[in-house]
C-alpha cells in the first residue's frame, strides 16, 4: 500500500501555479495587479511572442526594499494583509501571495526594484523556484519584472499553448480591463517591438473605450450614475444598436477590479429586455463602489469570481438604474447609407428636439369605430384581427421585467396630417419632422398589442373567452407538467387548464384578442416555449414572454394588406403606446432615414 508523503516544495509552487497560471495573460493580470497595488503612476509592458518568452512590465510604484525581495518569491507571502480580519475588507488588487512564487516555480524571472527614498536598488532572479543572491541594481525607483520562457520546466503545460495571435488577443483583453478601470494611469503595451496601445493617464473613460472599441461604440455610449446608501454606480451602456452575440463586452468593475457576477449579468440584461433579440448581449462598461466589507473576493485564486454582502439589492440598483436611464433615450434605429463621394459611412446625424415630443393622452373609445381620428381602438384588418383594448395608462413603478418600459419614440404627426404608404405589403412609409420613417408594420402592431394586453392584465380586465366544451389537448408528460405548474400564471393571460390525468389536460378558456386562432394550437404554442425554457423563469419573467407570444400571434403579419384607415390607425397608436421602437422581441420596429441624410445623398448640402 502506498503511503503517505510530503510533497516537495517545488512539486508544491507546480501545482499552485497551475490555478493561478493558466496562460501568459494570467502572468500580466497577476503582475498588473502588484503594479497598481504599489501605486503606479505608469505602467509599460512589452510581450515577445505571444508572451511565452517575454513578458516584461515596468513601473514606477513604491518598489521592493532589497531585504524583502526573496520574500517577494515566497508562497503566500504579502505585504497586503497582516491578520484573518484583513480578509474580510481587501482593498487592494491582490492579497493572496501566491502570484511571484506560481510564477516564479513555471519560468525564469527577474525582478529588479528600488525604492525612491534609496540610492540603488536590487535585483534576484528565480529560475524555477531557485533563487540567486541579491545583487545590486542602479536602477530608476519603481520595479522591472521580466518573465522568460513560461512553461519552459513543465513542457506539457507549453504544448496547450494556443498560437501567438490567440495568446497575444487575450493579453490585450487584461489590458483593456486594467486600462478602463484605471484612469489616471498612463500605460502602453507593445509585442515584439511594434507598440499595440499608448494611453496617456489624462485619457477619459470615454475616450479609453472609443480606444479600444472603436467609434461605432463609442459614438453610442449613454453615462449612468446611480447611488443608493454607500454603494455608488457609474460607466456607460451602449444603444442596444451596438448588440453583440457574446457578453464578452459587458465590462463589470467592483472596486477597480473586473469582475464576473451571474446576478449582476443577468440584471443588466434584463434592463435591455424587449430591446435585444433573443441571443443579443448589451454592451456595457459599468463600475461599482461600495464598502470593502461588503464584497468577498477571497473566492477563487484568480479573484474573478466575488461575492456580494447583498447581491439583492445591488441588482435592483443595476437593474433600475439602465432601465431608466434607457427610458429618457430616443432608441429608434437611424438608418447608415454610405456617402456617395467618400464611400465612407456618415456621422450619425443628432436627433431634432421633435424626436422627443411626449405621446399624447389616449382618445377616448369611438363606439368600435375604425378611424383615423380614433387612433386608440387597434385596427381589424382581417377576421383574425381582433380589437385590442385602449391605449395603455402610465405604468406602476416596481421592477418587474415587464414594467416601465423606454418611453421615447419618433411622434408621430397628427392623425390628420399622416402622409404614410405600405410597401410590399409589409413596410410603412412615414413623413415625420424628423425624416422619412420606415415601419415594419408586423413589428410596430405586436407591440401596440403587447402594451394592451399588459394594461388589461394589470387593471383586471382582460377579456377571456370561455369553452361551452372544455377541450382536451395531449400533451407529454414533461409538457402537461410544465403546463399545470404555471396555471396561476396562464390564467392570468386568460388561459384556463385543467388537469385531465395522464398528459392531458382541459382547456376552459383562452384570451378573447385571439380571435378566431385554433385554442389548441395557442396552448401548444404556450407550452411549447415553456418547455424550451433551460430553467424556470418567474412569474414576471414568464408573463412578459407570453404576453410576448400572444402579441405576436394577434399582430398582423408580412404581407397583409392594409387599408388607408388600417395604416392610419396603426401609424397613429405608435406615440400612444410605450416603447414603440422595438417589439416585445427586441426588433426594431422602424428606420428613420433623416431629412439631413436625404439632403446629403441627393447632395443638397
Amino acid at each position: 500500500m502506498p503511503r503517505i508523503q510530503q510533497l516537495p516544495p517545488s512539486v508544491v509552487t507546480k501545482i499552485a501555479a497551475g490555478e493561478v497560471i493558466e496562460r501568459p495573460a494570467s502572468v500580466v493580470k497577476e503582475l498588473l495587479e502588484n503594479s497598481v497595488d504599489a501605486g503606479s503612476s505608469r505602467i509599460d509592458i512589452d510581450i515577445e511572442q505571444g508572451g511565452v518568452e517575454l513578458i516584461r512590465v515596468v513601473d514606477n510604484g513604491c518598489g521592493i526594499v532589497p531585504e524583502d525581495l526573496p520574500l517577494a518569491f515566497a508562497s503566500h507571502a504579502t505585504s497586503k494583509l497582516a491578520s484573518a480580519e484583513d480578509l474580510f475588507r481587501i482593498s487592494s488588487m491582490g492579497f493572496r501571495g501566491e502570484a511571484l512564487a506560481s510564477i516564479g516555480g513555471v519560468a525564469q524571472v527577474t525582478l529588479q526594484s528600488r525604492p525612491a527614498d534609496l540610492p540603488c536598488g536590487a535585483e534576484l532572479t528565480c529560475h524555477g523556484g531557485e533563487y540567486s543572491p541579491v545583487r545590486v541594481w542602479n536602477g530608476t525607483p519603481g520595479t522591472r519584472i521580466e518573465v522568460r520562457h513560461l512553461f519552459y520546466n513543465t513542457p506539457v503545460r507549453r504544448k496547450f499553448m494556443r498560437t501567438t495571435a490567440t495568446e497575444m488577443g487575450h493579453i490585450s483583453e487584461i489590458f483593456t480591463r486594467l486600462a478602463l478601470s484605471g484612469t489616471g494611469l498612463q500605460l502602453s503595451l507593445t509585442h515584439n517591438g511594434k507598440q499595440v496601445y499608448q494611453v496617456p493617464a489624462s485619457t477619459s473613460l470615454l475616450d479609453r473605450i472609443g480606444l479600444f472599441f472603436g467609434k461605432e461604440v463609442g459614438d453610442k455610449l449613454y453615462a449612468v450614475e446611480a447611488r443608493q446608501g454607500p454603494v455608488t454606480l457609474r460607466g456607460y451602456i451602449a444603444d442596444p444598436a451596438c448588440e453583440r452575440g457574446n457578453a464578452k463586452t459587458q465590462y463589470l468593475f467592483a472596486n477597480g477590479r473586473w469582475i464576473r457576477d451571474r446576478s449582476l449579468g443577468h440584471a443588466l440584461q434584463e434592463s435591455f429586455r424587449g430591446l435585444l433579440m433573443t441571443g443579443r448581449y448589451a454592451v456595457a462598461f459599468l463600475f461599482l463602489e461600495l464598502p470593502a466589507e461588503q464584497i468577498d473576493v477571497n473566492v477563487h485564486p484568480t479573484k474573478i469570481e466575488v461575492r456580494f454582502r447583498d447581491s439583492q439589492a445591488l441588482y435592483h440598483l443595476l437593474l433600475s438604474a439602465l432601465r431608466e436611464r434607457l427610458r429618457v433615450e430616443n432608441l429608434t434605429a437611424r438608418l447608415r447609407v454610405p456617402a456617395m463621394a467618400s464611400g465612407q459611412w456618415p456621422a450619425p446625424t443628432q436627433p431634432t428636439d421633435s424626436l422627443f415630443t411626449p405621446p399624447r393622452p389616449s382618445a377616448p373609445l369611438n363606439g368600435g369605430h375604425l378611424s383615423a381620428l380614433s387612433p386608440s381602438m387597434p385596427f381589424v384588418a382581417e377576421q383574425n384581427r381582433p380589437l385590442a383594448p385602449e391605449s395603455p395608462a402610465p405604468s406602476d413603478s416596481g421592477l418587474a421585467p415587464w414594467d416601465e418600459p423606454p418611453e421615447s419614440t419618433v411622434a408621430a404627426p397628427p392623425p390628420e396630417a399622416i402622409k404614410a404608404i405600405q410597401l410590399y405589403d409589409s413596410y410603412l412609409v412615414l413623413e415625420t419632422s424628423a425624416g422619412m420613417l420606415v415601419i415594419d408594420q408586423h413589428a410596430l402592431h405586436e407591440r401596440v398589442l403587447f402594451e394592451h394586453l399588459k394594461q388589461r392584465i394589470r387593471s383586471g380586465s382582460l377579456e377571456t373567452q370561455r369553452l361551452l366544451v372544455p377541450e382536451p389537448v395531449d400533451l407529454t408528460a414533461e409538457q402537461a407538467a410544465r403546463t399545470l405548474e404555471f396555471r396561476d400564471a396562464l390564467a392570468e393571460l386568460g388561459l384556463g387548464v385543467e388537469d385531465f390525468g395522464g398528459g392531458t389536460v382541459l382547456l376552459t378558456s383562452y384570451p378573447a384578442i385571439l380571435g378566431n386562432r385554433p385554442p389548441a394550437a395557442i396552448l401548444r404554442t404556450v407550452v411549447d416555449h415553456l418547455v424550451t425554457k433551460e430553467r424556470l423563469p418567474d412569474r414576471e419573467q414568464l408573463l412578459n414572454d407570453l404576453l410576448s407570444l400572444m402579441a405576436c400571434h394577434a399582430a398582423v403579419k408580412a404581407g397583409d394588406r392594409l387599408s388607408r384607415e388600417e395604416i392610419e390607425a396603426l401609424v397613429a397608436q405608435r406615440d400612444l403606446a410605450k416603447d414603440t421602437h422595438h417589439c416585445p422581441h427586441g426588433r426594431p420596429t422602424a428606420l428613420l432615414f433623416s431629412k439631413q441624410e436625404l439632403d446629403r445623398q441627393f447632395r443638397r448640402t
